[in-house]
């Protein structure tokens, strides 16, 4: 149930980031977009972004770690090129600007709606 929750909440960021962002497009069934993007960036997040943070860990710590902010953006360009070019989904990120503003959107939202839902568990 707590995957099916965390995945909800992926799913609506993504929705929020699209729609504040300019360079952001959804193209097709709004939310079966939300919802596949979700799981590409979910995977991502998870076998790619290690490696990033790993690899970055000397910048990470001389930022004091606002370069994880970087690696939130380059996380969601990295997604969003692999759902339109091998996945045929329609979520676009027109560039690095758009990635940043919209990993940084992504971000809030998900701990924001994460800690609301924690506090009524």
């Amino acid at each position: 149930m707590k995957i099916l929750i965390r995945w909800a909440i992926i799913a609506f960021s993504l929705f929020v980031a699209a729609w504040l962002v300019p360079g952001i497009q959804v193209e097709g069934d709004g939310w079966i977009v939300y919802a596949l993007m979700a799981v590409v960036l979910a995977l991502v997040n998870a076998f790619v972004r290690p490696i990033l943070k790993l690899l970055t860990c000397p910048l990470i710590f001389l930022t004091l770690g606002l370069f994880t902010l970087v690696i939130n953006g380059l996380t969601l360009w990295l997604s969003s090129w692999i759902a339109v070019n091998w996945l045929n989904v329609g979520f676009h990120v027109d560039g690095f600007l758009s990635a940043f503003l919209g990993g940084l959107i992504v971000s809030i939202v998900s701990v924001v709606l994460s800690s609301i839902l924690r506090d009524k568990e």
